[in-house]
């Protein structure tokens, strides 16, 4: 049974980019037969806002959409602090104390996801005197576990390799684990069997394949689908005040209405489908 996730984090208002990938979703389980789960991803500190995961459900709900719900990145902590324990003690992470400034003072090269840490702690003793993360040593993960690939429903096979990002942080500072490192924890404690999401983080799944494969973990397929972006080239993003989802469904939108344009590819003006 094939089981799909939509996983926001409640750090702001859902918009129409949020909206076409949750339908993403939902549709390919439905039409599979299979089961979409709803995670909420609420381990961004203060920035993470419990009202916000209500307004959640009520736009999925204005949508149309049918979910099941499952537990909160917040309630599996002591889960991510395992495995990073158990990273740390098989030499796979390593502390780091640069701070971004730090980093890009040494004018690093720049991967798919910005800066690639120098490795500059690595290897080093530091002071515990400030905040400290905990990075993924990509050299070493990829010594273990030798030629790696994944399978996505629209770029086809891939070659997993993590060195396009440097060594990533798995611990943050701010947070008991990264993005990295819960989603795909998660992932495989909800049984997802086939991760949709944004083509723009396709680049991440180098990173989230080689950590299965470190962890044991059950392997699933990929399906990385276009992006919703702006009359300026920029994808909809919360942190660029995006229209909301909850201020179309407070002005009296008709939200199935809008799902539905959305599936057949009618986009408001101004918003088009990136090629790719």
């Amino acid at each position: 049974m094939v089981v799909t996730r939509f996983a926001p984090s409640p750090n702001g208002s859902l918009h129409l980019g949020h909206a076409y990938s949750a339908i993403v979703a939902h549709d390919i389980a439905k039409e599979r037969g299979g089961r979409f789960l709803l995670r909420v991803e609420d381990i961004d500190g203060s920035r993470s806002l419990p009202e916000k995961a209500e307004e959640f459900r009520e736009d999925l709900a204005w949508l149309g959409l049918e979910w099941e719900e499952v537990p909160q990145q917040s309630t599996r902590l002591e889960a991510y602090e395992e495995v990073a324990r158990d990273l740390l003690h098989r030499g796979l992470l390593y502390p780091c104390s640069c701070t971004r400034s730090e980093i890009q003072a040494l004018k690093p090269r720049i991967g798919p996801d910005g800066a690639i840490y120098p490795g500059t702690c690595k290897g080093r003793s530091l002071v515990m005197d400030k905040p400290i993360a905990l990075r993924l040593d990509a050299d070493r993960a990829m010594a273990e576990v030798g030629e790696l690939f994944w399978e996505d429903e629209t770029n086809g096979t891939q070659i997993a390799d993590p060195r396009v990002f440097g060594d990533v942080v798995l611990v943050r500072k701010d947070a008991p684990a990264s993005y990295h490192l819960a989603a795909t924890l998660d992932d495989a404690a909800d049984g997802v069997t086939l991760v949709t999401r944004g083509q723009d983080l396709f680049a991440m799944t180098h990173v989230h394949r080689v950590l299965q494969e470190l962890l044991h973990l059950p392997v699933p397929t990929w399906h990385h689908h276009p992006i919703l972006i702006g009359d300026d080239g920029e994808k909809l993003a919360k942190r660029r005040n995006s229209p909301s989802l909850a201020n179309r469904r407070k002005a009296g939108e008709d939200g199935r209405e809008l799902a539905g344009q959305l599936r057949a590819g009618r986009f408001p003006a101004g918003i088009t489908l990136a090629s790719a």
